[in-house]
C-alpha cells in the first residue's frame, strides 16, 4: 500500500531527528514555559520534577517489540521475558533486526516464555518492517495519523500502543492518549478533585496543552508516579 504523507504542522513540532537512546526533545523547554503560562495545574506541576525528561529507547522495530512482549503481564514478567527472547537473537538488545526475528519458528520463540499470540504478533511484526510495509524513513515526514494507521494495521498493536510510540519514540509534541488510563486518573485527580472523568472533558483540559499534549501529559503520569515512564 502506497503511504499517504502528510506534512508534521510544524507550528506544533520541532524537526526531530531520528531518536537515539537517550534523546531528550528539544522543544522541552519552550513547551513547559508554554504550559506553565497557560495552566494553572501545570504550572504547579512542572517544578515539582525539575530537569526530569522524556526520553527515547531508541530503535523503533526493538521499542515496538518490548511492546507487544509487554502486554498484559507485569513490568517485572515482562523484563523477564524479553531478557530470555533477546538471549535467542545474536545481536544487541537495544536494536533487534527484524530478519533474526523471522528466522525464528513459533516453538522456538515460546521457549522465551511467549504465548503463541505474541510469538505470531513478533513475528508479524518483523515481517511488517523487513518487508517495507511501514514506511520508517518517511515517518518524520508524516502526520501522527498517518503513523497511527500504519501501526495498527500491525497485529497486536492497537492506538494506544501507537501513541505510546508516537510520544516515547518519535517524541511527537502533541497527543493526547485518551485511551490511557493513567491520563484520565491524572487529569480526574488534578482538575476535577477525584471525580469521574469523561473523554470529552479529558479532551477538553487537553485542548489547553495544545500544541505540546505530550508534555502535559507526561507531567500527568509524573503526577501519579514520580519515576518516569518508559516504553
Amino acid at each position: 500500500m502506497q503511504a499517504v504523507i502528510k506534512p508534521v504542522d510544524q507550528s506544533a513540532a520541532v524537526p526531530e531527528p531520528a531518536p537515539d537512546a537517550g534523546f531528550t526533545p528539544a522543544y522541552w523547554d519552550e513547551a513547559c514555559r508554554h504550559l506553565a503560562k497557560r495552566d494553572r495545574v501545570m504550572k504547579k506541576l512542572i517544578p515539582k520534577f525539575g530537569e526530569a525528561r522524556l526520553q527515547s529507547r531508541g530503535d523503533a522495530f526493538t521499542t515496538l517489540a518490548r511492546s507487544i512482549v509487554g502486554q498484559q503481564i507485569s513490568v517485572k514478567a515482562a523484563q523477564s521475558v524479553w531478557d530470555r527472547f533477546v538471549a535467542l537473537i545474536d545481536g544487541p538488545s537495544n536494536r533487534l533486526a527484524p530478519a533474526a526475528v523471522l528466522g525464528l519458528d513459533t516453538p522456538t520463540l515460546r521457549t522465551a516464555g511467549l504465548s503463541a499470540r505474541k510469538a505470531e504478533y513478533l513475528t508479524d511484526l518483523a515481517r511488517h518492517f523487513e518487508s517495507g510495509a511501514v514506511h520508517v524513513p518517511l515517518w518524520q515526514q508524516m502526520d501522527d495519523e498517518a503513523i497511527i494507521d500504519e501501526l495498527v494495521a500491525i497485529r497486536g498493536i492497537g492506538r494506544w500502543t501507537a501513541e505510546m510510540f508516537l510520544i516515547f519514540h518519535l517524541m511527537r509534541p502533541n497527543v493526547l492518549p485518551l485511551d490511557d488510563l493513567g491520563l484520565i486518573k491524572g487529569i480526574s485527580q488534578s482538575y476535577f478533585s477525584g471525580e469521574p472523568v469523561s473523554r470529552a472533558e479529558a479532551r477538553e483540559v487537553g485542548e489547553a496543552w495544545a500544541p505540546f499534549r505530550s508534555v502535559a501529559t507526561w507531567y500527568i503520569w509524573r503526577s501519579l508516579d514520580p519515576l518516569p515512564v518508559d516504553y
